[in-house]
């Protein structure tokens, strides 16, 4: 047995090799076993990890068998880390796996990724955050066989924010989310939905509220794809409310001496 080593929990980004950071590239590198995701990630992610790393795909265990095999490669003294798709804050189970972690006195640390839907943003060269029409980004996803939604966060309350939202694990239900969302955004409110961002096989669907279910179902998406709807995607001629500029960039913004170099901007 050797002395026990952290296990690293590293954002893979939305799946392309290249979309990794430089400190999660190192940690692959370096590592002796290497849990990853595989519905979700590009196989040339792994070509990251040394030709003798253990590397294996978690689409077939439970959380209990996941975190045995960081528990026993960690008292062994092997390097470890546990890929997650996008980002770790979000839908990656983080919280499930450290608790059990902290319980067998494992060390444990997080470097963060490329979450999914910015990579889908960057993709269709929109910004979520469009001075006037959208300030707010609201991360979420519908209940479905999946563990229960807090009560205070229904898709419809969210919706009332007109804020841009970014609905994930949720393609199957397109046609239900959208018939939610219409009331507050409107059947001609823009909608992207983009499938396996940056990998190979990626796929973008642009449509309305009204029309993205026909176009979802025609293409047969099942899984691993994000969907963004809101008026800060809306393209010249959409026929959204008229964008702003930013205050932080704008002419009339004090600047330097004006108002003291070294307080920090304001938007």
């Amino acid at each position: 047995m050797g002395e026990a080593v952290t296990v690293h929990f590293v954002g893979a980004g939305p799946g392309a090799a290249d979309l990794l950071t430089l400190r999660a590239a190192a940690l692959l590198g370096a590592a002796d076993l290497v849990l990853f995701p595989g519905t979700y990630l590009d196989d040339e992610v792994l070509a990251h990890c040394r030709a003798d790393a253990e590397t294996v795909d978690t689409q077939g265990l439970d959380l209990d068998a996941m975190v045995a095999l960081m528990v026993e490669a960690s008292g062994a003294g092997r390097e470890v880390v546990r890929l997650t798709s996008g980002d770790p804050s979000v839908y990656s189970a983080l919280a499930e796996q450290t608790r059990r972690l902290d319980a067998a006195g494992v060390a444990w640390d997080v470097t963060p990724g490329v979450p999914s839907y910015a990579a889908a943003a960057a993709l269709v060269g929109r910004e979520l955050t469009v001075p006037l029409v959208a300030q707010s980004v609201v991360i979420t996803r519908p209940q479905a066989r999946s563990s229960e939604m807090p009560e205070t966060e229904s898709l419809a309350a969210f919706a009332a924010t007109r804020a841009t939202l970014a609905l994930h694990l949720g393609i199957t239900r397109t046609r239900e989310l959208m018939a939610e969302v219409e009331p507050a955004y409107g059947a001609a409110c823009p909608v992207v939905v983009v499938h396996r961002a940056s990998q190979p096989d990626e796929l973008v669907l642009r449509g309305t509220v009204g029309d993205i279910a026909d176009r979802v179902e025609a293409a047969g998406l099942r899984q691993a794809a994000v969907v963004l709807v809101g008026w800060a995607l809306a393209r010249e001629g959409d026929g959204q409310r008229a964008a702003g500029e930013s205050w932080l960039y704008s002419a009339g913004r004090p600047r330097g001496s004006e108002r003291g170099a070294s307080q920090p901007p304001q938007d």
